[in-house]
């Protein structure tokens, strides 16, 4: 490989650290989503999700974030590994951690490396084993799936019961502000002897 191949791998090993690899992202995230989040820590240049080749779609997503600068890669990874971060509402903590060069599947060739392949004779030693780890693979796809849907469900549940009490105390802050609003909490202070303190703010009582 010549000295064009040589800069074009070195000029991807400085992206491969500057991008953060993030998992366990709900379905709904979108890219914009994820710039708006990470917007805080610095600069997104490009965001691209890892297709999911084995599972439903709406198992948890994974994506390439790549920052404008390698400390603000480092900002993201160090902040989300340390407190819950969640996006678009649902309860499940999105992980991150430094991509890896395998990670990409356009990377250049890396060079001075060789890939050998071949195919393997029914005969062969090795041609068994192979078999037991492709329905290995199957096996646990299919068992990662199954456990996903239960996350899944479980998730849903969780972000609608959230919503739901939200709302119920909205309600429940606007009939106070209501009270407030038309002297019901001031007539119901005397009648108790209670005092209200103006400075406390209109839900306070003393």
């Amino acid at each position: 490989m010549g000295a064009t191949g040589m800069d074009e791998y070195a000029a991807f090993k400085e992206k491969v650290r500057r991008t953060v690899y993030m998992d366990n992202l709900s379905p709904h995230v979108t890219e914009s989503v994820i710039r708006t989040a990470l917007d805080q820590y610095g600069t997104v240049k490009s965001v691209h999700f890892i297709p999911n080749y084995l599972g439903p779609q709406n198992i948890p997503q994974c994506a390439l974030v790549e920052m404008e600068k390698e400390k603000q890669a480092e900002v993201v990874i160090s902040t989300l590994s340390q407190f819950p971060f969640m996006m678009s509402g649902m309860p499940r903590p999105v992980r991150a951690r430094a991509a890896e060069v395998e990670m990409f599947a356009d990377r250049p060739r890396q060079p001075g490396k060789q890939i050998h392949f071949r195919w393997l004779d029914p005969a062969d030693p090795d041609f068994e084993v192979a078999s037991k780890l492709k329905r290995l693979a199957k096996k646990h796809a299919t068992e990662t799936a199954v456990m996903l849907r239960h996350q899944l469900d479980k998730e849903e549940k969780l972000a609608k019961q959230q919503g739901e009490a939200l709302k119920a105390n909205y309600k429940k802050y606007e009939m106070i502000d209501g009270l407030m609003a038309d002297g019901t909490a001031r007539r119901l202070a005397r009648h108790y002897n209670l005092r209200v303190s103006d400075d406390a703010g209109p839900s306070t009582f003393q």
